[in-house]
């Protein structure tokens, strides 16, 4: 057993628990591969917030079924919010599945390794910081959700929260930043709910204060974040603290209130608009990011123009938009009517698209001829990529060594970048 291969869908969260996941076993002498067919442990990490990323989910297990037949040896996991407490449907779906994982709880696959190498894995493992980290890259500080909203299935299968202490999260910061890691995402299904369930009296704010005093680290991010949780605390260390970059996603879900009170979202959109205002208020040149779900049971025509009205109010600079589909087991399935027509969600849909666009061309506009900071990340098809502080995507030219390779050097860099070309999805310019 000498090789691995993770699949990975869905959230940030997803995401950082692959990298965790892929720490353990290079920690066990497994190296990763790009395919799965070349890999002793195939994993593929799920995502079921949606119907179409569950169905890509169980289109790929399907899929690995031609290769277990290949490779009888080889092992296969699901983990991700595809399982949950109980397994017995997913193993009869899918029994070609040796490991089934709910979110974080590697124990299963790693015991089974453990057990094959002859090793006590235990003793060989310690911080699942990643161990070949991106510039970029995600720090887990609190998991699960108590909220229970509507539509949403993550309570039922990452948990109750719980939060990491600020210790811990900063040695592991430390770690990554001495592995060249140069800006960390802290991450949260309700990030700014961070430390709430612990008695030290920690909050959000407390982290990224300490977070900021970590060397060579230059940026921080977090996400992602609910209006019930946004304080002022939180807010004001987005505005004072230098390494905190000036961007926050806060999903609003809808514009009316009735339907955010059948989401059971605990606030009004009168007060979403409030947290909004004191935002952009107290930090300067801050961006915004929201979600929106639309079609969701009961909303009509006119409660759907009230989403498109605060769209247009507030002039987000993302909207993460998604037609809704009902999760079983949610109490929107249990207690709710699917009644919005699938022609309908994806016509309201498009409009909502439609119109960030327009929104989004115009705001991104205002940054022709700007010289903005870029974290340089990589290079494709000769161009560089990176975000603003603002979390704008950046591609940018750079002088080459006269072959046509730019300095290898960039990565990691804050590049001053003038931008000569902007979109709605991205700027383009060169380096200064």
């Amino acid at each position: 057993m000498q090789t691995y291969h993770i699949w990975t869908i869905g959230c940030q969260m997803n995401t950082a628990d692959s990298e965790r996941l892929g720490s353990a076993l290079e920690q066990l002498g497994l190296a990763p591969v790009d395919r799965p067919a070349d890999a002793d442990v195939v994993v593929l990490n799920s995502c079921v917030v949606r119907q179409s990323a569950e169905d890509k989910v169980t289109g790929t297990l399907n899929l690995t079924q031609p290769l277990r037949k290949k490779r009888p040896d080889s092992v296969l996991a699901l983990t991700g919010c595809m399982v949950g407490p109980r397994t017995d449907d997913l193993r009869r779906r899918f029994p070609h599945v040796d490991v089934f994982m709910r979110p974080q709880e590697f124990d299963p696959l790693l015991d089974l390794v453990g057990e094959r190498l002859g090793l006590d894995w235990q003793g060989c493992v310690g911080t699942l910081a990643p161990q070949q980290p991106d510039v970029a890259t995600y720090v887990p500080i609190i998991h699960g959700c108590d909220l229970m909203c509507t539509f949403c299935i993550i309570p039922y299968r990452r948990g109750r929260q719980a939060s990491r202490s600020v210790a811990d999260i900063a040695h592991e910061v430390e770690l990554l930043a001495a592995r060249g890691v140069r800006e960390v995402t802290v991450l949260g299904q309700t990030v700014d709910a961070y430390g709430h369930d612990r008695d030290d009296g920690h909050d959000l704010a407390d982290l990224l204060a300490r977070l900021n005093d970590v060397d060579r680290l230059e940026r921080i991010r977090f996400l992602t974040s609910h209006p019930s949780y946004m304080s002022s605390r939180i807010i004001k260390s987005v505005a004072d603290l230098p390494k905190v970059c000036e961007h926050i996603n806060l999903p609003v879900q809808a514009g009316d209130d009735d339907v955010l009170r059948r989401m059971r979202r605990p606030y009004t959109t009168a007060e979403y608009r409030t947290i909004i205002n004191e935002i952009r208020a107290t930090v300067p040149d801050v961006t915004v990011s929201t979600d929106v779900i639309v079609g969701f049971p009961g909303e009509t025509e006119a409660q759907f123009q009230n989403t498109l009205q605060l769209v247009d109010d507030l002039r987000f600079d993302k909207v993460h938009g998604a037609a809704y589909s009902t999760r079983p087991g949610t109490i929107a399935d249990r207690t709710m009517a699917d009644d919005v027509a699938p022609d309908d969600k994806r016509r309201r849909l498009k409009e909502l698209e439609i119109r960030q666009e327009s929104i989004l061309t115009e705001i991104n506009a205002h940054y022709m001829g700007r010289t903005v900071e870029v974290l340089a990340e990589n290079r494709k098809r000769g161009r560089w990529t990176g975000r603003t502080r603002g979390n704008k995507l950046v591609y940018f030219d750079a002088p080459d060594d006269g072959n046509g390779d730019a300095a290898a050097n960039l990565s990691g860099q804050l590049a001053a970048v003038t931008i000569d070309r902007t979109g709605p999805w991205s700027l383009g310019g060169s380096l200064q």
